[in-house]
């Protein structure tokens, strides 16, 4: 049996290390995907739960190659006859959805509609009844994940985008994704020593590396949405029992991890969301400019800077990015890291200034939007 993940292009190694730490299981990793073996469906369940870096979690059916959109639907008729769907399905509901990061003439919902249509005639033909299908609610979702040339088939265990986060009330407008600031903190090397992010916004970066090292489930408040909670196939099991037991893992300790930003406004938002997060208690809260670092700091004391450098109008970015990496000296210690979003020309210019080299660079893609990740080391 094998299970896959999706996520967002550029940080498969995330979650390949998510399902490494999580389920113990080694992955292949594909664009925007890892797949992966498993012994147990609970293994599943478990990536549903905890993932950070996830999309969206499925059980593995098949998967192809094609040349182009056109001849995808043969192909994927072609490989119908290797599934049984009705060991998912039985006489219920079903729709089918599709991610695709290539541009086509054909589009997303046409694509379902057409894989819907050929999974309906293959059951007919093959059990003699007409699946029914529910768009709104339906009992099962197969799922399609097209990228460059490949096809990813499965069954969609967690029925919703895994990415979104439910303490996102309270808004910075320029605030990173909760998928791709937990992909700084483990980029950053996190590991339950000091972190600071001197940009917090709403606090997303600190609240991610709560979760984390906490051990506190990342989708606590989201378990009753589960679409697996509704398979037949699981109508016995005991998710009481399965849900507990990963709840007494939480660690209660309060953390060194700071949230720091310049504005009031902002800080009372990052406090709000860590609320609703369930994880306030484990953060350190401060309003504070990048330049008095320094002064709440010592010298070499934190382990890990993670942040998205701001791009706000009327801001001086000369001057924003020489302070920040300035302050950084000061309070990183010797083998320490940073794991930053920012403006590639900025941050080249001013690590160097100050002692520091780039020890990796990528781009990070959610949806269209690109973002330049970079981690740093002193030198």
């Amino acid at each position: 049996m094998k299970g896959f993940l999706t996520t967002h292009r550029g940080m498969e190694d995330v979650a390949a290390l998510d399902v490494k730490e999580i389920i113990g299981k080694n992955s292949i990793s594909n664009e925007s995907c890892v797949v992966f073996g498993i012994k147990e469906y609970e293994e599943l369940f478990r990536l549903c739960y905890r993932s950070q870096s996830a999309i969206g979690v499925y059980y593995y059916l098949c998967e192809f190659d094609f040349n182009k959109i056109d001849s995808l639907f043969g192909d994927f008729n072609k490989n119908l006859r290797n599934i049984d769907f009705t060991e998912w399905m039985g006489k219920g509901t079903f729709r089918v959805k599709c991610r695709k990061n290539s541009e086509s003439e054909i589009s997303t919902l046409e694509i379902e509609k057409k894989l819907g249509e050929l999974i309906i005639n293959h059951i007919q033909e093959k059990h003699d009844y007409k699946q029914k299908v529910d768009l709104n609610n339906p009992d099962i979702i197969i799922f399609a994940n097209l990228t460059g040339k490949k096809c990813l088939i499965g069954v969609d265990f967690s029925g919703f985008d895994l990415s979104k986060r439910s303490y996102n009330i309270f808004m910075h407008s320029a605030a990173v994704k909760g998928t791709i600031a937990y992909c700084l903190v483990r980029l950053s090397g996190y590991n339950n020593k000091t972190l600071i992010d001197p940009f917090s916004g709403s606090g997303t970066i600190p609240i991610e590396a709560a979760f984390y090292a906490s051990g506190f489930p990342m989708n606590f408040f989201n378990r009753e949405r589960f679409l697996f909670l509704k398979f037949n196939k699981f109508r016995d099991y005991d998710f009481k029992k399965f849900f507990g037991k990963i709840d007494d893992e939480i660690k209660e300790d309060k953390l060194n991890i700071y949230n720091v930003d310049a504005s009031m406004k902002n800080l009372n938002f990052a406090k709000k969301n860590s609320k609703i997060a369930g994880i306030a208690k484990k953060i350190n809260f401060s309003r504070m400019d990048v330049e008095w670092l320094d002064t709440k700091f010592e010298k070499g004391t934190a382990d890990q800077i993670a942040t998205k450098i701001p791009l706000l109008q009327g801001i001086d970015f000369e001057k924003l990015y020489n302070e920040f990496f300035y302050q950084a000296e000061f309070i990183l210690s010797r083998n320490g890291k940073i794991a930053l979003i920012g403006k590639k020309e900025l941050v080249k210019k001013y690590s160097s200034k100050h002692k520091f080299k780039i020890l990796s660079e990528r781009s990070v893609f959610s949806g269209k939007k690109e973002h330049d990740v970079f981690v740093l080391g002193k030198k």
